[in-house]
Protein backbone atom coordinates (compact mmCIF):
# COMPACT_ATOMS: atom_id res chain seq x y z
CA UNK A 1 0.00 0.00 0.00
CA UNK A 2 3.01 2.30 0.12
CA UNK A 3 3.31 5.05 -2.44
CA UNK A 4 6.47 3.56 -3.92
CA UNK A 5 6.49 -0.22 -4.53
CA UNK A 6 10.24 -0.29 -3.92
CA UNK A 7 9.70 0.92 -0.36
CA UNK A 8 8.44 -2.10 1.54
CA UNK A 9 8.43 -3.09 5.18
CA UNK A 10 11.05 -5.54 6.43
CA UNK A 11 8.58 -8.39 6.91
CA UNK A 12 7.45 -7.99 3.30
CA UNK A 13 10.88 -9.11 2.08
CA UNK A 14 13.75 -11.45 2.94
CA UNK A 15 15.85 -8.57 4.23
CA UNK A 16 17.64 -9.51 7.47
CA UNK A 17 20.76 -8.38 9.27
CA UNK A 18 24.00 -9.98 7.96
CA UNK A 19 22.33 -10.51 4.56
CA UNK A 20 24.00 -7.49 3.05
CA UNK A 21 20.88 -5.32 2.99
CA UNK A 22 20.38 -2.12 4.97
CA UNK A 23 17.77 -1.61 7.65
CA UNK A 24 14.50 -0.51 5.96
CA UNK A 25 13.77 2.28 8.41
CA UNK A 26 10.26 3.77 8.48
CA UNK A 27 9.89 7.28 7.08
CA UNK A 28 7.43 9.56 5.38
CA UNK A 29 6.79 6.84 2.79
CA UNK A 30 5.18 4.83 5.62
CA UNK A 31 2.40 7.43 5.73
CA UNK A 32 1.69 7.53 1.99
CA UNK A 33 -0.68 5.15 0.25
CA UNK A 34 -1.61 4.34 -3.31
CA UNK A 35 -5.17 5.27 -4.30
CA UNK A 36 -7.64 2.41 -4.01
CA UNK A 37 -9.71 4.29 -6.54
CA UNK A 38 -8.97 7.32 -8.71
CA UNK A 39 -5.76 9.15 -9.58
CA UNK A 40 -3.57 10.92 -7.01
CA UNK A 41 -2.26 13.33 -9.66
CA UNK A 42 -5.77 14.66 -10.30
CA UNK A 43 -6.46 14.93 -6.53
CA UNK A 44 -9.63 12.88 -7.03
CA UNK A 45 -9.01 9.54 -5.35
CA UNK A 46 -9.88 7.27 -2.43
CA UNK A 47 -7.10 5.68 -0.38
CA UNK A 48 -6.55 3.58 2.72
CA UNK A 49 -6.80 6.42 5.25
CA UNK A 50 -10.09 7.58 3.73
CA UNK A 51 -11.40 4.02 3.87
CA UNK A 52 -10.42 3.71 7.53
CA UNK A 53 -12.06 7.05 8.34
CA UNK A 54 -15.25 5.93 6.60
CA UNK A 55 -15.26 2.52 8.29
CA UNK A 56 -14.54 4.15 11.65
CA UNK A 57 -17.49 6.50 11.23
CA UNK A 58 -19.77 3.59 10.33
CA UNK A 59 -18.56 1.61 13.35
CA UNK A 60 -19.19 4.49 15.77
CA UNK A 61 -22.64 5.28 14.34
CA UNK A 62 -23.53 1.58 14.25
CA UNK A 63 -22.40 1.05 17.83
CA UNK A 64 -24.48 3.88 19.28
CA UNK A 65 -27.44 3.02 17.05
CA UNK A 66 -27.37 -0.57 18.30
CA UNK A 67 -27.05 0.64 21.89
CA UNK A 68 -29.85 3.23 21.89
CA UNK A 69 -32.32 2.24 19.15
CA UNK A 70 -34.38 0.36 21.74
CA UNK A 71 -33.14 1.59 25.13
CA UNK A 72 -34.14 -0.46 28.15
CA UNK A 73 -34.55 0.48 31.81
CA UNK A 74 -32.23 -2.40 32.65
CA UNK A 75 -29.57 -1.95 29.96
CA UNK A 76 -27.91 -4.78 28.11
CA UNK A 77 -24.14 -5.01 27.68
CA UNK A 78 -23.92 -2.81 24.58
CA UNK A 79 -26.26 -0.16 26.00
CA UNK A 80 -24.39 -0.20 29.33
CA UNK A 81 -21.01 0.37 27.65
CA UNK A 82 -22.43 3.14 25.44
CA UNK A 83 -24.11 4.85 28.39
CA UNK A 84 -20.90 4.65 30.43
CA UNK A 85 -18.87 6.26 27.64
CA UNK A 86 -21.48 8.91 26.92
CA UNK A 87 -21.91 9.73 30.61
CA UNK A 88 -18.15 9.91 31.18
CA UNK A 89 -17.73 12.60 28.52
CA UNK A 90 -20.93 14.42 29.51
CA UNK A 91 -20.22 14.61 33.23
CA UNK A 92 -16.43 14.31 33.37
CA UNK A 93 -15.61 16.71 30.53
CA UNK A 94 -18.54 18.88 29.42
CA UNK A 95 -20.24 19.52 32.78
CA UNK A 96 -16.91 19.94 34.61
CA UNK A 97 -15.63 22.46 32.06
CA UNK A 98 -18.67 24.34 30.71
CA UNK A 99 -21.26 23.60 33.37
CA UNK A 100 -24.48 21.59 33.18
CA UNK A 101 -26.79 24.44 32.10
CA UNK A 102 -24.62 25.85 29.32
CA UNK A 103 -22.90 22.60 28.38
CA UNK A 104 -25.85 20.27 27.78
CA UNK A 105 -26.38 21.41 24.20
CA UNK A 106 -22.72 20.70 23.32
CA UNK A 107 -22.67 17.15 24.72
CA UNK A 108 -23.55 15.44 21.38
CA UNK A 109 -20.76 17.30 19.58
CA UNK A 110 -18.12 16.58 22.21
CA UNK A 111 -19.12 12.91 22.54
CA UNK A 112 -18.99 12.53 18.75
CA UNK A 113 -15.54 14.15 18.58
CA UNK A 114 -14.17 11.95 21.36
CA UNK A 115 -15.32 8.61 19.97
CA UNK A 116 -14.47 9.52 16.38
CA UNK A 117 -10.91 10.55 17.31
CA UNK A 118 -10.49 7.52 19.56
CA UNK A 119 -11.60 5.19 16.77
CA UNK A 120 -9.27 6.89 14.26
CA UNK A 121 -6.41 6.42 16.74
CA UNK A 122 -7.28 2.80 17.48
CA UNK A 123 -6.80 1.76 13.86
CA UNK A 124 -3.07 1.86 14.63
CA UNK A 125 -3.17 -1.40 16.60
CA UNK A 126 -5.98 -3.21 14.73
CA UNK A 127 -4.60 -6.01 12.50
CA UNK A 128 -4.68 -5.40 8.74
CA UNK A 129 -5.48 -1.69 9.22
CA UNK A 130 -2.47 -0.90 11.44
CA UNK A 131 -2.50 2.81 10.75
CA UNK A 132 -3.77 5.76 12.85
CA UNK A 133 -5.83 8.02 10.60
CA UNK A 134 -5.04 11.02 12.80
CA UNK A 135 -1.33 10.70 11.91
CA UNK A 136 -2.32 12.41 8.65
CA UNK A 137 -2.43 16.13 9.51
CA UNK A 138 -5.49 16.91 7.37
CA UNK A 139 -7.82 14.94 9.67
CA UNK A 140 -6.88 16.63 12.99
CA UNK A 141 -6.76 19.96 11.14
CA UNK A 142 -10.36 19.69 9.91
CA UNK A 143 -11.53 18.69 13.40
CA UNK A 144 -9.66 21.64 14.93
CA UNK A 145 -11.17 24.01 12.34
CA UNK A 146 -14.68 22.82 13.27
CA UNK A 147 -13.96 23.69 16.90
CA UNK A 148 -12.35 26.98 15.86
CA UNK A 149 -15.37 28.07 13.79
CA UNK A 150 -17.67 27.13 16.67
CA UNK A 151 -15.56 29.11 19.15
CA UNK A 152 -15.45 32.23 16.94
CA UNK A 153 -19.18 32.12 16.16
CA UNK A 154 -20.14 31.58 19.81
CA UNK A 155 -17.94 34.46 20.95
CA UNK A 156 -19.51 36.81 18.38
CA UNK A 157 -23.02 35.65 19.26
CA UNK A 158 -22.55 36.00 23.02
CA UNK A 159 -20.50 39.21 23.18
CA UNK A 160 -20.84 41.05 19.88
CA UNK A 161 -17.95 42.58 17.94
CA UNK A 162 -16.52 44.64 20.80
CA UNK A 163 -16.83 41.75 23.24
CA UNK A 164 -15.23 39.42 20.72
CA UNK A 165 -12.30 41.78 20.31
CA UNK A 166 -11.81 41.99 24.09
CA UNK A 167 -12.12 38.22 24.42
CA UNK A 168 -9.50 37.32 21.80
CA UNK A 169 -7.07 40.07 22.81
CA UNK A 170 -7.33 39.58 26.56
CA UNK A 171 -8.11 43.27 27.03
CA UNK A 172 -7.36 44.36 30.61
CA UNK A 173 -6.89 48.04 31.49
CA UNK A 174 -4.93 47.14 34.61
CA UNK A 175 -1.98 46.05 32.41
CA UNK A 176 -1.16 49.68 31.76
CA UNK A 177 1.69 50.35 29.35
CA UNK A 178 2.19 46.73 28.35
CA UNK A 179 -1.46 46.41 27.28
CA UNK A 180 -0.81 46.90 23.51
CA UNK A 181 1.92 44.25 23.50
CA UNK A 182 -0.17 41.84 25.57
CA UNK A 183 -3.19 42.35 23.29
CA UNK A 184 -1.10 41.72 20.17
CA UNK A 185 0.32 38.49 21.58
CA UNK A 186 -3.11 37.29 22.72
CA UNK A 187 -4.67 38.16 19.36
CA UNK A 188 -2.21 36.08 17.34
CA UNK A 189 -2.19 33.33 19.96
CA UNK A 190 -5.97 32.91 19.94
CA UNK A 191 -6.72 33.42 16.26
CA UNK A 192 -3.68 31.76 14.66
CA UNK A 193 -1.75 29.61 17.11
CA UNK A 194 -4.73 28.05 18.91
CA UNK A 195 -6.22 26.05 15.99
CA UNK A 196 -2.73 25.07 14.84
CA UNK A 197 -1.64 23.68 18.23
CA UNK A 198 -5.03 22.02 18.74
CA UNK A 199 -4.50 20.02 15.54
CA UNK A 200 -0.75 19.43 15.83
CA UNK A 201 -0.95 18.08 19.38
CA UNK A 202 -3.10 15.17 18.20
CA UNK A 203 -1.26 14.70 14.90
CA UNK A 204 2.25 14.75 16.39
CA UNK A 205 1.48 12.20 19.10
CA UNK A 206 -0.11 9.76 16.66
CA UNK A 207 2.63 10.28 14.06
CA UNK A 208 5.39 9.67 16.60
CA UNK A 209 3.63 6.69 18.17
CA UNK A 210 3.06 4.98 14.82
CA UNK A 211 6.67 5.59 13.79
CA UNK A 212 7.94 3.96 16.99
CA UNK A 213 5.65 0.96 16.53
CA UNK A 214 6.89 0.56 12.96
CA UNK A 215 10.50 0.91 14.07
CA UNK A 216 10.35 -1.87 16.65
CA UNK A 217 8.15 -4.12 14.48
CA UNK A 218 10.47 -3.85 11.49
CA UNK A 219 13.54 -4.25 13.71
CA UNK A 220 12.14 -7.48 15.19
CA UNK A 221 11.97 -9.03 11.72
CA UNK A 222 15.22 -7.50 10.46
CA UNK A 223 17.23 -8.86 13.42
CA UNK A 224 15.77 -12.35 13.06
CA UNK A 225 19.00 -13.90 11.73
CA UNK A 226 22.02 -15.47 13.40
CA UNK A 227 23.10 -13.85 16.64
CA UNK A 228 20.64 -11.07 15.93
CA UNK A 229 17.81 -13.35 17.14
CA UNK A 230 18.65 -12.38 20.74
CA UNK A 231 18.18 -8.70 19.90
CA UNK A 232 15.03 -9.49 17.90
CA UNK A 233 13.44 -10.82 21.11
CA UNK A 234 14.17 -7.56 22.89
CA UNK A 235 12.77 -5.57 19.97
CA UNK A 236 9.62 -7.72 19.91
CA UNK A 237 9.16 -7.15 23.65
CA UNK A 238 9.43 -3.40 23.03
CA UNK A 239 6.78 -3.75 20.31
CA UNK A 240 4.38 -5.23 22.87
CA UNK A 241 5.23 -2.53 25.42
CA UNK A 242 4.78 0.24 22.86
CA UNK A 243 1.45 -1.23 21.74
CA UNK A 244 0.17 -1.16 25.32
CA UNK A 245 1.48 2.37 25.75
CA UNK A 246 -0.19 3.44 22.49
CA UNK A 247 -3.54 2.17 23.79
CA UNK A 248 -3.23 4.63 26.65
CA UNK A 249 -2.01 7.50 24.46
CA UNK A 250 -4.80 6.96 21.93
CA UNK A 251 -7.51 7.41 24.55
CA UNK A 252 -5.59 10.22 26.26
CA UNK A 253 -5.21 12.26 23.06
CA UNK A 254 -8.92 11.94 22.27
CA UNK A 255 -9.65 13.10 25.83
CA UNK A 256 -7.23 16.04 25.61
CA UNK A 257 -8.72 17.15 22.28
CA UNK A 258 -12.29 17.29 23.62
CA UNK A 259 -11.14 18.81 26.93
CA UNK A 260 -9.52 21.67 25.02
CA UNK A 261 -12.65 21.94 22.88
CA UNK A 262 -14.77 22.43 26.01
CA UNK A 263 -12.26 24.92 27.40
CA UNK A 264 -12.54 27.01 24.22
CA UNK A 265 -16.35 26.86 24.31
CA UNK A 266 -16.35 27.86 27.97
CA UNK A 267 -14.07 30.80 27.17
CA UNK A 268 -16.45 31.91 24.41
CA UNK A 269 -19.45 31.80 26.74
CA UNK A 270 -17.78 33.36 29.79
CA UNK A 271 -18.33 37.03 30.55
CA UNK A 272 -15.25 39.18 29.92
CA UNK A 273 -14.03 41.23 32.87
Amino acid sequence: MSADPTQVLAFESDCHIFNGCGFPAPGLHSFLFKPIWGDADSNVYFNKTMLLALLGSIIIVGFFWAAFRKPKVVPGKVQMVAEAGYDFIRRGVVYETIGKKEGEKYVPLVVSLFFFIWMMNLWSIIPVAQFPVTSIISYPLVLALIVYVLWVSLTFKRHGFVGFFKNVTGYDKSLGGVLPLAMTIEFFSNLLVRPFTHAVRLFANMFAGHTLLLLFTIASWYLLNGIGIAYAGVSFLMTIVMTAFELFIQALQAYVFVLLTCTYIQGALAEHH
